[in-house]
């Protein structure tokens, strides 16, 4: 099998991958992905153990074992196109032969759990409360660089497609679905609510956000809000998910996320007590990932 070239795949001088700095026995198999570099204490300062503290630029890693399981949390930044970065060298960690640059020739299942921070844009969804993502809804156009047809949850994407009345230039919207047993596992604790995470490129116009710049579709999340499908509504907005759903699913891994609902857009309200939220958020997902086969 032909090398991946240099250009390609780019290793540091001691072997690690070029953005994340990481050798592949500093990875577990179970990872954390959180956008906040300051977020990685929080998950890690539950771990019973620490193995390797790995910090390069925005991304900083933490592997060691909770409860007897071994876990990574990893910071990956704000944005969809961070998350390329980290799924591609995480997955390469684990499924290419850095050495030889080869693909190795058993394929390793890694499991994505993203926690995060999100607002939602239903009134019935209120702040503190936890979300998990039974799908993810991107705007990003990311995963259509890939060969990600089947990926794709064609029967959603397409009610999405012909639900938006958007700007022609915007990129298509698709939906992709998370893990289903680890979704479901998530989705256990008492209050917790399922739904459609929408994820975009900004935090402002792309999520309606309106401050001095005018928006082009003034009306976007109006729309959002009045999707349905198969009885399933958009329930929150943020920044990383459909990434992270989409390369999981192109490369082979498993993937969910769940997030502390900070702000209501419906309403207006943002949580007076954020850092608790996602501290409760914090422990709930590892007590439950720690049950993850």
């Amino acid at each position: 099998m032909e090398a991946i070239k240099e250009s390609e795949l780019i290793l540091n001088p001691d072997g690690s991958v070029y953005h994340l700095n990481l050798l592949p026995h500093q990875i577990a198999d179970t990872i954390i992905t959180v956008g906040d570099p300051n977020r990685v204490n929080r998950v890690a300062k539950h771990f019973d153990n620490l193995e390797y503290c790995v910090d390069k630029r925005e991304f900083h890693t933490k592997t060691g074992t909770y409860k007897g399981k071994r876990f990574t949390v990893i910071s990956t930044g704000i944005g969809t196109d961070n998350i390329d970065i980290v799924l591609n060298e995480l997955d390469a960690l684990a499924n290419i032969n850095l050495e030889t640059r080869t693909p190795k020739s058993e394929h390793k299942q890694l499991t994505f759990v993203r926690i995060g921070t999100s607002g939602s844009i239903q009134k019935s969804i209120p702040v503190d409360s936890f979300v998990v993502s039974e799908k993810g809804l991107g705007f990003d156009g990311l995963i259509f660089y890939y060969e990600s047809d089947k990926a794709i949850n064609p029967s959603f994407t397409e009610a999405i497609q012909n639900h938006l009345k958007i700007h022609p230039g915007k990129p298509k919207p698709y939906i992709i679905d998370g893990d289903e047993q680890v979704v479901k596992l998530l989705a256990e604790g008492q209050g917790i609510k399922l739904g459609i995470t929408g994820s975009n490129v900004g935090f402002y116009g792309p999520q309606g956000r309106v401050l001095r710049a005018k928006l082009q579709d003034p009306s976007f999340i109006d729309q959002l809000v009045e999707f349905k499908c198969d009885n399933e509504i958009i329930t929150n907005l943020e920044m990383e998910t459909s990434a992270i759903f989409g390369l999981s699913k192109i490369l082979g891994h498993r993937a969910a996320a769940i997030n502390a609902i900070i702000a209501n857009r419906a309403t207006g309200n943002f949580s007076e007590q954020p850092k608790e939220s996602v501290d409760k958020l914090i422990l709930y997902t590892l007590n439950q990932l720690v049950k993850l086969n």
